[in-house]
């Protein structure tokens, strides 16, 4: 895939320990600057931005995609398939728990990918989807 300028994201969270705890030790994710309500993650070469926010509530609506309740409101990364089966692996002897576990998604149509969804410790959705090859990143 043609290298692309890295992306921002800034979402709630409801403790920034439990943050550190999730982006930091269970993906991997180098934390970076930070103060007392937010803290900065390098996530897969990308920015992103955990802010202090109890009063905030996770959406909840789900869209059925290929069988399954997709959660609307959700973030992620496209990860080469080795990553991802890392990746996979990792989480699930880590017994965290999946929303949705790794699975092949659009069998033989355009945009097959392997995709996984987990949840943060605050609601937060996150998806993590490898392709076997860049070009079906956006097939039709």
């Amino acid at each position: 895939m043609t290298a692309r300028p890295p992306f921002h994201l800034a979402f709630p969270v409801h403790d920034l320990a439990e943050a550190r705890a999730f982006y930091g030790e269970i993906l991997g994710c180098r934390e970076g600057r930070s103060a007392d309500e937010w803290v900065d993650f390098d996530f897969f070469g990308h920015q992103i931005v955990a802010h202090l926010s109890p009063a905030s509530a996770a959406g909840n609506a789900h869209n059925c995609v290929d069988g399954d309740a997709v959660p609307v409101r959700h973030f992620g990364v496209v990860l080469s398939l080795p990553e991802w089966h890392e990746l996979a692996s990792k989480l699930a002897a880590m017994g965290v728990r999946f929303l949705i576990g790794p699975t092949i998604r659009f069998v033989g149509q355009p945009g097959e990918q392997a995709t996984m969804f987990v949840q943060d410790p605050s609601g937060n959705a996150l998806e993590f989807k490898a392709f076997a090859s860049d070009s079906m990143v956006f097939a039709k």
